[in-house]
Formats: structure tokens, sequence, C-alpha cells
């Protein structure tokens, strides 16, 4: 057998092949053209990445504690939610307030929608309670 004719190829368990030959290198995958992107700048320091968000939960939470705080207000019979939800409602507008007069938020106008829909709120079964009361005053 001659060495240019194509014999068995030698599997890794193969008795007669050299263990202490080198392996074949590994398959290098195709290069195209503009296939690699060049590296990011590197960031120094003092220099931010991207702004920082602004937080507007709390403006939002008052705004709908305030709303479903003054639904419940108009109905009589859930003034204990509209009470609830009226304290909520003004706790969530002024600290959203607060975070719109640091630059922490802007949705200033929903944080004080929200305050001012949890105060009507909180009002409205306090006028029911006391017209209830002056109603049952004048019957008894």
């Amino acid at each position: 057998m001659s060495s240019n004719t194509p014999g068995p190829e030698q599997g890794p368990y193969d008795p007669q092949a050299n263990p202490y030959a080198a392996p074949p290198p590994p398959a290098q995958p195709p290069q195209y053209p503009g296939a690699g992107y060049p590296a990011a700048p590197p960031l120094y320091p003092g220099v931010a990445g991207m702004p920082m968000q602004l937080s507007n939960g709390m403006g939002t939470a008052a705004l709908v504690c305030g709303i479903v705080g003054l639904v419940c207000g108009i109905t009589y019979f859930l003034w204990v939610f509209a009470v609830i939800l009226g304290i909520l409602a003004i706790i969530f507008g002024a600290i959203g307030k607060g975070k719109v007069s640091r630059g922490e938020a802007n949705n200033g106008g929903s944080a004080t929608a929200g305050l001012v829909c949890g105060i009507i709120g909180m009002v409205l079964p306090a006028i029911y309670l006391a017209a209830l009361d002056a109603a049952v005053d004048s019957v008894f």
C-alpha cells in the first residue's frame, strides 16, 4: 500500500494510532467581510451611560386611589373604602408632589389631581354622615 492511497481512518481508540501526535487544528468558520463590529469607546469617569429614568409611580398611584376613592365616596355604602383610599391618595399625592419639586418625577398634574380627588373622596362621606345624623335627629 502506498502513502497516497486513502486507507481506513484511524479513530481515537485505534491501537496503531500515535497517542502522542498533535490533534488536528479545529476547522475555522468562514470569515465574511464586515461581520465584526468595532469596539465601543470606553466610558470615562464622570460620564453616565444613560440618563436616569423619572419615576412616575407615586403620582399615578395617587390618581388611581383618588378616583376610586371618589367613586366609593359617591356611593353611600362604600364610604369606608372612600376614607381609606382618600387617605392613601393624599399620602401618595404629597409624596408625588415632593418628587416633582425635587425633579425626580414629571407627573405633577396627576399627583395634584390624585390629591384633590382623595380629599373630595374623604369629604363626601362626611357630608353624607352629617346629613344622615341631621335627618335622624329631626325624626326623633
